[in-house]
């Protein structure tokens, strides 16, 4: 089976696998006479990956460099040198004028590649108490911790879109359920709300998430720390870690922070995923609860008058692609040894796959809150089917007739099964009916069998009693959107 590079990637090293007469790579020293083979440097080489580390590799550079200075191990003059040349290509990269090269297997070698040749000896000298194996480790936790800010963002930006659409609908009557079955009357307002809950407690994973891999792993070199007398805490300081790792083998070797983050990621898209598929029922031609616009339906190539509900189940199919990232990672460090192992070079793809995956999943579903519209009459009316309002015939009977309540549910039963023969709606079951099965029952217990009548009843804290949700619109926004 072929092997493929990447085509923008430009290969340094076209020889033959099997021609030994291909030089060493220069960044491996003078332990090596010969160069690897193809396959080894195909299967060696992460560059067309961990390119996009390449600004927290120049940031860790920077602060790596200022220190080296501050210490007196590095001169003033190099340092400045070093700056210049990061500059020159961190715009390189970002201009896409940069040639990445496999031979120089990852985004740490070939930019201290094109350092050297910008700036010469000064170039080798940046890497003095450092190995690539605390390097990564650093780079790797600088892209999580933005990609963890970038997520925060955007599941703010969600709770903000369904904090305003459940404030609009506060008092739009839908069904509840249970196994999807009609349970009780609820509000559409107080069913999205659920989802701000679900998105909140998903915000405060991934901030627990960024707090615990807040600590600086530079320093440690690969495995050992270093002789040079270095300051691990003003480089900490320089790229916002709270501290450095305390140990040099852990420092390396963990990646507990790329784990929590899928995992993190992983939850959040299981909720993601629920809500799609509540929008695809919603949408669906025996609900006909809500409408998607044009801008996250498709069409059919056959069936003209299909309206298909495509971003949502694209959204729900992203937890399946997430999950398998995180179960992908938990077996790879599942039985390492320490410190590093080159088995942990397989930790950026599913980590870069899960937080592309779960970003494009949020915006989608942002998109679809804003753009969806209920269609209250048929909320309404499937509110009012299933004897939703039993309930409330069994806490009445509880409150007028101090009925205790497992006597009061076989009564209710009784009355429902009564309304089944009649094929009535409880509210429509004659009085005469109900006494005939509980002689206690008078005429004001049709106060109470409404579905807006029900809905209004459930003013307990968290209940979904129309003012209940416009008050828990208003906290919520203080909790989340800081909006007081």
């Amino acid at each position: 089976m072929a092997l493929n590079v990447a085509p923008e990637i430009a290969s340094q090293n076209p020889m033959s696998p099997n021609d030994t007469s291909k030089p060493a790579n220069v960044q491996w020293g003078g332990r090596f006479a010969t160069g690897p083979s193809e396959v080894m440097e195909r299967i060696n080489a992460s560059i067309g990956f961990d390119r996009r580390l390449f600004a927290q590799d120049i940031a860790g550079s920077r602060a790596h460099a200022r220190m080296l200075v501050a210490q007196g191990i590095l001169s003033a003059e190099d340092g400045e040198a070093i700056e210049a040349g990061l500059d020159t290509i961190s715009r390189e990269i970002e201009t896409g004028e940069f040639s990445f090269s496999t031979a120089l297997e990852d985004i740490h070698m070939n930019i201290e590649s094109r350092l050297r040749e910008l700036i010469g000896d000064a170039a080798g000298r940046l890497h003095t108490a450092r190995s690539r194996n605390d390097q990564v480790a650093t780079d790797f936790r600088l892209w999580v911790r933005d990609e963890i800010d970038h997520v925060d963002a955007a599941l703010k930006a969600l709770q903000a879109a369904l904090l305003d659409k459940a404030e609009a609908n506060a008092g739009t009557i839908m069904p509840g359920f249970t196994h999807l079955q009609t349970a009780q009357p609820v509000t559409f307002g107080h069913h999205l709300l659920a989802y701000v809950e679900m998105f909140g407690r998903d915000r405060g994973r991934f901030a627990d998430a960024r707090a615990r891999l807040n600590e600086l792993p530079l320093g440690a070199g690969a495995l050992a720390g270093t002789s040079f007398p270095i300051d691990r805490a003003a480089v900490a300081d320089t790229l916002g870690f709270d501290r450095p790792m305390a140990n040099s083998l852990d420092a390396v070797s963990d990646r507990d922070f790329a784990l929590e983050f899928m995992s993190a990621a992983a939850i959040c898209a299981g909720h993601i995923s629920r809500m799609a598929e509540e929008i695809v029922v919603w949408c669906s031609d025996g609900f006909g609860f809500v409408k998607l616009s044009d801008a996250y339906t498709t069409g059919s190539s056959m069936m003209p008058q299909k309206r298909n509900p495509d971003a949502a189940e694209l959204s729900r199919a992203k937890a399946g692609r997430i999950y398998g990232d995180l179960m992908g990672l938990l077996t790879v460090m599942k039985g390492l040894p320490l410190a590093y192992s080159k088995d942990m070079q397989e930790d950026k793809e599913p980590v870069f796959d899960a937080a592309d995956s779960l970003a494009l999943a949020l915006a989608a579903t942002i998109g679809m809150v804003s753009d969806m519209q209920p269609v209250p009459d048929r909320m309404r009316a499937a509110a009012g089917r299933g004897y939703s309002t039993a309930t409330d015939l069994a806490d009445w009977l509880v409150r007028a007739a101090e009925v205790p309540f497992r006597d009061a549910h076989g009564i209710t039963g009784a009355v429902v099964k009564r309304a089944e023969e009649l094929g009535l709606d409880l509210a429509d079951v004659p009085l005469a009916d109900m006494q005939a099965i509980d002689p206690r029952i008078t005429d004001s217990v049709f106060d109470v069998l409404s579905v807006e009548a029900s809905v209004a009843s459930r003013t307990s804290f968290g209940g979904t009693a129309p003012d209940n949700v416009q008050a828990a619109v208003t906290a919520a926004r203080a909790r989340f959107l800081d909006e007081a």
